[in-house]
């Protein structure tokens, strides 16, 4: 690049311009929106459990600040801008039923995986009264820090299954 090419490019880099390009290229705008999820219709009592649960849920979780998906609900709570994704209260899965299904013991918790094609995994707890699942994106596929960080609040608040 020439110094003239160079001199026409600076006028454009700079005040409010400069802001708004480094916004873009980090790929964020202002008042970004929160990650969309399908929030459960559990039973009463799973609906209790469920709200026992958010109440301690860690601030962050793998290094990502609480940024709870839409539409809100007690139900659901999200870290990062949808990393990292927990709804209670969600039907058993069908997954369940497979003798060859996979599984993850993290800090007591089991957890059944599901491996999603072109996604990270969703795990969903098992031998607890109701169903906790977390989602996480591609980036935590092989990490199991976010579900150690949760596992803390499932196992005080949602019971085993006898």
């Amino acid at each position: 690049m020439t110094y003239s090419s160079r001199r026409l490019l600076r006028p454009v880099l700079r005040g409010p311009s400069a802001a708004l390009l480094l916004l873009a290229a980090a790929g964020c705008s202002p008042g970004d929106a929160a990650a969309s999820v399908t929030v459960p219709t559990p039973s009463t009592e799973a609906a209790a459990y469920c709200r026992a649960l958010d109440r301690e849920l860690p601030d962050s979780v793998a290094g990502l600040e609480r940024n709870d998906p839409e539409p809100g609900s007690e139900l659901t709570a999200g870290w990062g801008d949808g990393a990292i994704v927990l709804r209670c209260g969600v039907e058993r899965p069908a997954r369940m039923d497979d003798d060859q299904s996979k599984g993850i013991t993290a800090n007591g918790v089991n957890w059944m995986l599901e491996q999603r094609d072109g996604d990270g995994p969703r795990l969903t707890t098992t031998l607890r009264v109701t169903y906790v699942e977390v989602s996480l994106s591609q980036e935590y596929a092989h990490d199991t820090t976010p579900l150690a960080a949760l596992a803390p609040a499932v196992e005080k608040t949602v019971p085993k299954r006898l």
